[in-house]
């Protein structure tokens, strides 16, 4: 017998604020019948093409330190640097440029959410089928 992850879930101190920002990142929508709205304190939202789900609950401590555990995203279409631009205007900072680290423009970039939790924007498959990445030497 074996398990599947049926949620990622998110420690936050406003649920329905960081659904409604990852819901613009990501293109997730409101799962029906789950509560979702200001003063929710658990508030669930699914990929539409995949099912995929984040639930995000409002928990009483603050973040402390470094994520043990983050997101990598990647843009449906475009670049990664397009789409770190896009995240950057919703409200991300850039924390570091990894974008050198396996060769010119291959790496990644690492973001924090407005809450200060790091996320990862990689290449796209686009980007990466003109430039795969090179073995190294």
């Amino acid at each position: 017998m074996t398990s599947f992850i049926a949620h990622t879930t998110i420690d936050c101190a406003n649920a329905f604020e960081h659904a409604e920002w990852w819901k613009q990142v990501l293109g997730y929508v409101e799962v029906a019948d789950e509560p979702y709205g200001p003063g929710d304190e658990e508030c669930l939202i699914a990929s539409p093409e995949s099912g995929q789900r984040l639930l995000f609950v409002e928990v009483p401590d603050e973040k402390h330190g470094k994520n043990r555990i983050h997101f990598d995203i990647q843009p449906h279409a475009g670049s990664r640097d397009e789409e770190v631009r896009r995240v950057v205007a919703l409200g991300a900072t850039e924390v570091a440029d990894r974008r050198d680290h396996y060769g010119p423009g291959i790496g990644w970039v690492v973001l924090q959410d407005p809450w200060g939790n790091e996320f990862c924007i990689l290449r796209s498959e686009e980007e990466r089928a003109a430039n795969p990445m090179q073995p190294r030497s």
